[in-house]
């Protein structure tokens, strides 16, 4: 039987994300809109605080990307949603729940980067360099975690889990 311990509290998520909020203001003060492209499911929850603690104009797409089966990452990904509106000549900041392997983001990146964005960023709620298998550097990174399975605030397991307002540990 699988238990949750409670890793980051939901307080401490909220603060971190008024951070991240107000330095991407920094980053692009006087500038906008900045097109913020969530990787869905898991970073709708952080994209959406994010949004709203940033002053800066914000467009929000997203995207649909495998390559996770159950705990395990597949070592492959594809895109199963792409972006709704071209992204060449704008500012955009990718965001993502977790980075763990890189596998992921790195293919993800490299979509973009054929697309032309103006510039392009990472923002990660959480970030497990332990697990890196391709290098990408994260711009914006709200937490640096072990290398445990974790759940809640848009990660899941199985689809469950992702609406507690914590991030946990899935244990057992």
């Amino acid at each position: 039987m699988s238990t949750l311990r409670v890793l980051i509290p939901a307080e401490k998520i909220r603060t971190r994300i008024q951070e991240l909020g107000a330095q991407i203001d920094r980053d692009y003060s006087g500038g906008g809109p900045v097109y913020l492209v969530g990787v869905l499911k898991g970073a709708s929850v952080f994209m959406a605080d994010l949004a709203r603690a940033m002053k800066t104009p914000a467009r929000m797409e997203f995207v649909g990307i495998a390559s996770y089966d159950g705990k395990t990452s597949s070592g492959e990904a594809r895109l199963t949603k792409d972006l709704d509106h071209p992204v060449q000549g704008h500012d955009v900041i990718v965001v993502e729940d977790i980075v763990d392997t890189g596998i992921t983001l790195a293919y993800f990146l490299q979509v973009l980067q054929q697309r032309k964005p103006k510039s392009l960023r990472i923002a990660a709620l959480l970030d497990k360099p332990s697990r890196r298998k391709r290098q990408v550097h994260v711009d914006y990174v709200g937490f640096e975690v072990p290398d445990q399975f974790l759940v809640g605030y848009g990660l899941d397991y199985e689809e469950d889990y992702r609406n507690l307002p914590d991030v946990c540990i899935l244990e057992g």
